[in-house]
């Protein structure tokens, strides 16, 4: 492309030649000006500190080939909570499932390993559904305590580590974590047993697994309990993999709620986490997409 300053004092040198040589001039700079305007702008690149996930449920409106392509556009690495059929949807884009979940109707969360009633039952889905994410290639399956149904805190744990114990030992031999969300019980999952970083990390502790991890769900222990930063630095060695979320509403994770991420995702950053994190916050802009691009720009710390 030519020097526009340049070619413009020279035909003021140049004037007096004549016409046609001005009008020469203006056609080469027009056409200078179309290629700028056509020229494609390069996307800004992440830094690559964080790697960035997106949970599926959040955007379910949206069929998966096409969110798996906007993804792949935003610079999103994983959609996650996706099923064995979803997967090879999310390997064709070329992203992949950071933390997997079963086939419909997925796992409950009210019927976990917290209670001995459910485990055989768990145990029929979880150990194919092991060997199967590993086979996909995966590193992560998600577990749940269940609720309490009056069932002690210290009775819910024993019952937790037993029922896991088989299941443990199947995903050492194959690589995979199970990790054990989090939620707040306050709000939006009300009786729910793993509602607190305390009891998931003694639940840690006594399976004495390397391959049991804790899903520090940012949002719900925000509302629990809050000092995020100071547990992420302390404990970080539980954790396998972050949501996140704005408090209060469970929405955009902008200036207008409580949470301030980029502090938080650096304190991720700076533990040496080399894992994922996960955006999952309900989108309650008109453009979902948008609110989505936003958080990966809020996160890419």
């Amino acid at each position: 492309m030519m020097d526009k300053s340049n070619s413009r004092r020279d035909a003021m040198k140049k004037m007096a030649i004549g016409s046609t040589l001005i009008g020469s001039l203006s056609s080469m700079a027009c056409n200078d000006a179309k290629a700028a305007v056509t020229e494609p702008v390069s996307k800004p690149k992440l830094k690559g500190n964080i790697k960035h996930s997106v949970s599926r449920w959040c955007y379910g409106n949206i069929p998966l080939e096409e969110f798996a392509d906007i993804c792949k556009d935003i610079g999103i690495e994983s959609i996650e909570l996706c099923n064995e059929t979803e997967w090879p949807i999310l390997t064709k884009a070329g992203l992949t499932c950071a933390m997997a979940n079963a086939p419909a109707p997925g796992i409950s969360l009210v019927d976990g390993f917290n209670d001995a009633k459910f485990h055989k039952a768990l145990h029929e889905l979880y150990v194919p559904l092991i060997d199967t994410v590993a086979d996909a290639g995966l590193k992560q399956l998600i577990v749940f305590s269940g609720n309490r149904r009056g069932i002690s805190d210290e009775e819910g744990m024993d019952n937790c580590a037993r029922g896991l114990e088989p299941l443990l030992k199947q995903a050492e031999k194959r690589g995979v974590i199970l990790s054990m969300e989090v939620f707040n019980s306050k709000r939006d999952h009300p009786d729910y047993q793993a509602d607190n970083t305390p009891w998931t990390i003694a639940l840690a502790e006594k399976t004495g697994s390397p391959n049991f991890k804790i899903l520090y769900d940012i949002y719900h222990m925000q509302i629990m309990e809050g000092d995020v930063i100071a547990t992420i630095k302390k404990h970080h060695k539980y954790f396998s993999h972050y949501h996140t979320a704005g408090v209060p509403g469970r929405n955009e994770i902008g200036d207008d709620q409580e949470l301030y991420y980029p502090a938080i995702v650096r304190a991720i950053v700076e533990t040496g986490y080399d894992g994922f994190l996960g955006q999952e916050f309900i989108p309650k802009a008109e453009d979902g997409i948008a609110s989505l691009r936003q958080a990966i720009a809020i996160c890419d710390v």
